[in-house]
């Protein structure tokens, strides 16, 4: 047993937190953020390793998440973790890359009546689909039942973190300050949430990221989006913004005109060439990081946290 600090509170903090508890480690989580003001609630969360590298790693690691998160959908209900699994089409507007598909079972290409207006091809999934809103507490509270310390605090040195043997970096964006890494970046997403007209299916239509559509139903809210924008780092909610992706998303899902705002909301999704997710040495004690997952922090996250657990031994 090792004591270990996570420094992260997200869906990669307190999934990396849980997996070593789970593992016999003494762990405390240290999270400048409560959970719902984290990136990670921002999320639509459709499990699809979207704006990450590289892709042999995320296909793996988002697999073994694939099946973690089925799992769950299967034995905890819905109104307690927020996972289901939703069938849905992901538009195709240019050549389909489909190397996601690979170990993903039943995807087939769309019929014509599947598709929106104007849409040529695409492809049926049944994915994972993951209401934040409820999964993070739920996480919060598997964590507390594994004995995790969840701990509020401001880390501004990896080096005065205290009282352990081991570190783990998993704080999103703000990773690249505390290692200095110059090569971690934001892209600016922008979600409006809406009530639900009765919808259960999703859909994404994400070829070109300045026309980015996804339409994904958590239960009596809609999350639309949205937008991927690199290098901005503005939080703030633009009323232009919003009002585009209302027009995109209607367009694509009828269903949706006239249905009310419940919430908006941005975040900045932490982008990195690739993921760094290693093991390092620091000030004579390992360090692993656990960060720049893009798009794909939710999709990922049950894989990296095993990850983690091989690397700390």
């Amino acid at each position: 047993m090792a004591r270990v600090s996570v420094v992260g509170g997200g869906v990669i903090g307190l999934t990396s937190a849980l997996e070593l508890a789970r593992a016999g480690h003494q762990v405390r989580c240290v999270r400048d953020l409560a959970v719902e003001d984290t990136v990670s609630r921002v999320a639509g969360a459709l499990w699809f390793p979207y704006h990450v590298q590289p892709r042999r790693l995320a296909l793996r690691w988002g697999l073994d998440s694939l099946a973690r998160f089925t799992a769950i959908a299967a034995t905890v209900p819905f109104e307690a973790a927020g996972v289901r699994l939703a069938r849905g089409v992901l538009v195709h507007r240019a050549e389909p890359d489909l190397w996601w598909t690979e170990g993903v079972e039943g995807v087939r290409p769309a019929g014509t009546d599947e598709l929106p207006p104007g849409a040529g091809r695409g492809a049926v999934a049944t994915l994972p689909l993951v209401d934040t809103g409820r999964f993070l507490p739920w996480l919060e509270r598997e964590c507390a039942d594994a004995a995790v310390q969840l701990v509020r605090g401001h880390v501004t040195d990896l080096d005065a973190v205290p009282d352990c043997d081991a570190v783990v970096l998993a704080c999103g964006l703000r990773s690249g300050a505390l290692t200095g890494d110059p090569g971690l970046s934001p892209a600016r997403g922008q979600v409006v949430r809406l009530a639900n007209p009765g919808l259960t299916d999703w859909l994404v239509d994400g070829d070109d990221p300045d026309t980015l559509t996804y339409v994904l139903p958590h239960g009596d809210t809609v999350v639309c989006g949205g937008t991927d924008v690199e290098g901005d780092w503005d939080t703030g909610v633009d009323p232009a913004t919003e009002q585009a992706i209302l027009a995109r998303c209607v367009a694509a899902v009828p269903a949706l005109r006239g249905a009310r705002v419940v919430g908006r909301a941005v975040g900045l999704r932490p982008v990195a060439s690739t993921v760094r997710l290693e093991r390092h040495t620091d000030e004579g004690r390992p360090l692993v990081t656990n960060y720049g997952h893009g798009g794909a922090g939710v999709t990922l996250s049950w894989g990296c946290a095993a990850e983690v657990v091989r690397l700390l031994g």
